[in-house]
């Protein structure tokens, strides 16, 4: 369960002020259907996620267990540094189209999760622990539990919502996590 909870709790600071979040937003603000953006948000993190976690698990089996430490510290670093930069996104190209706000929500999420930090975060946790299932499910729920109160709120929200606090506090937790690893006394606390 430790994947588990260290999974959800990593993804769902780190997702405060992310691209995707800003995209839920988009989104709901345009829209206004919030179950269909809802849907297609889950459907699009559990494909990508389940495609990253299936990385880090290739990456556990053909990596020397020195190398990966040093490759999971150093990537937890970078990316508690790439949470500080906030990300920006405008509404230009978003088109609900002919398929409907499910299959827009589930492409545009995929592809904006593409080597986004919590997609990268999801690859070093799935070669932290060897509990696959967990580590997706984990990281798909802290997607879950950032996105959906963005899709409900929208708008109204974001203008007084503290994003460079949680990105401080995302940045940390993914340092800490880091330095753990780093030193060796991850497998201790993680």
């Amino acid at each position: 369960m430790e994947a588990f909870f260290v999974s959800t709790l990593a993804v769902a600071v780190g997702e405060i002020g992310d691209k995707t979040q800003l995209l839920a937003l988009l989104l709901a603000a345009r829209y206004k259907k919030p179950i269909p953006i809802i849907l297609g948000i889950l459907v699009a993190t559990l494909a990508n996620h389940a495609l990253a976690g299936l990385l880090g698990h290739w990456v556990v089996s053909h990596i020397s267990s020195e190398v990966l430490r040093w490759a999971l510290g150093l990537s937890f670093l970078g990316i508690a540094a790439w949470t500080l930069k906030p990300d920006e996104m405008g509404d230009e190209g978003i088109n609900e189209g002919r398929y409907g706000v499910f299959l827009l929500t589930c492409v545009t999420f995929f592809l904006a999760e593409i080597g986004d930090k919590t997609q990268l975060a999801t690859v070093a946790l799935a070669a932290k622990y060897t509990n696959l299932p967990l580590v997706i499910a984990g990281t798909t729920l802290g997607m879950m539990i950032a996105d959906v109160p963005a899709v409900f709120l929208g708008k109204i929200a974001a203008p007084n919502f503290p994003f460079k606090l949680v990105r401080w506090i995302a940045a940390t937790l993914f340092a800490i996590l880091g330095v753990l690893v780093l030193l060796g006394i991850g497998d201790k606390f993680l």
